[in-house]
């Protein structure tokens, strides 16, 4: 062989080396994919996802799915040939890494964050079904709607706990929980007594002084209403987190507390945010969820008016994706569709 062969074929594989290993190469993005949709009317690994005690329920029919998506593992480092073959699969998304994990986040913190904004959510969706119902709550609670970053509450405090005093004083209102942290000078220790899980217990925390006003204590939550109610509606999904399912959430427990099939037996899906007033609000990853949905038999898709546009960017075929704001808006659209009209429902602008 010529020397000029000999170093044809060297160069050729140190080329294929060199591809070869910038393939297997780190990139800072994650994969999302469609994950697994579940039914809020029926149940999750054997167990009934939506259990009212208390008051009566009514048999469902159809299908009222939530949807997930799927991501790349905390400790998974997604490879550039990974990521090259995410970006010319449509039914992948390839996704800055820092948007799923941020920098200062930690896994663990990341996961625990996710488990409170499900809880949340559940909260929010209870109430929001239940008074659109009309049922009155026995009284009004406070909840810890979110707990800041680097504050003194973080980690001692989470999202979703009921605070029920502060120092001892009864508190039952967002307003009561302030007043009763800002008699309080910055750097100074408030205990709040929060109700977890069913165990109530005493929280030491410490202050800090409020960006607008130096003299101003605070602990770093955002206090918000919460209601008992006069029966139970308890929610068991496990292995899911964040907000997103609480616009299904509150169509399941509506389904189970009104006579009939909401959905006409028909196969409906959907996601979004939901608060006490009913208002749906914008979530992630929505491609994906209707994909998700589809792949599972669904025919019409209930989507955040928000996330119209990036919702009908590339649908799949066989599914209606309808744009709703509220629960009033999704209920109408349930209504169509058990009317057999879900073809004239709007639909989102391309």
């Amino acid at each position: 062989m010529s020397r000029r062969s000999v170093t044809i074929v060297v160069a050729s594989v140190l080329f294929v080396l060199l591809v070869a290993v910038a393939a297997l190469l780190p990139v800072p993005y994650a994969e999302l994919s469609p994950g697994p949709t579940t039914d809020t009317l029926l149940s999750s690994d054997g167990k009934q996802l939506i259990t009212v005690s208390g008051r009566q329920t009514y048999p469902a029919g159809g299908h009222l799915n939530l949807t997930t998506v799927a991501v790349t593992s905390a400790d998974k480092k997604l490879g550039l040939l990974e990521a090259l073959r995410g970006w010319l699969d449509d039914t992948v998304a390839v996704v800055p890494r820092e948007t799923v994990y941020p920098d200062n986040q930690s896994p663990d913190e990341i996961e625990q964050q996710n488990a409170e904004e499900m809880e949340l959510s559940q909260e929010h969706a209870t109430a929001a079904a239940l008074l659109k119902l009309g049922v009155k709550p026995t009284k009004r609670t406070v909840l810890v709607a979110e707990v800041a970053a680097d504050s003194p509450a973080k980690g001692k405090i989470h999202a979703g706990d009921q605070i029920t005093a502060v120092d001892g004083v009864a508190v039952s209102s967002p307003e009561q929980v302030r007043a009763q942290i800002r008699k309080h000078k910055p750097g100074d220790q408030v205990t709040l007594t929060i109700t977890r899980a069913g165990k109530s217990e005493d929280v030491s925390v410490g202050t800090r002084a409020a960006e607008d006003d130096p003299s101003v204590a605070q602990v770093g939550i955002a206090p918000d209403v919460g209601y008992s109610w006069p029966f139970t509606v308890d929610i068991q999904l496990d292995n899911v987190g964040g907000p997103s399912a609480g616009l299904m959430f509150a169509l399941g427990i509506y389904d189970k507390l009104t006579p009939g099939e909401l959905t006409g037996g028909k196969f409906v899906a959907g996601t979004g945010t939901i608060d006490d007033s009913g208002k749906v609000g914008p979530i992630g990853g929505i491609q994906m969820k209707i994909i998700g949905a589809r792949r599972a038999g669904a025919t019409v898709f209930l989507a955040p008016k928000d996330n119209c546009r990036e919702a009908v960017s590339n649908p799949p075929k066989g599914i209606r994706i309808v744009p709703v704001g509220t629960l009033d808006n999704a209920l109408s659209a349930l209504s169509a569709v058990r009317a057999g009209q879900a073809a004239q429902l709007p639909s989102c602008p391309s």
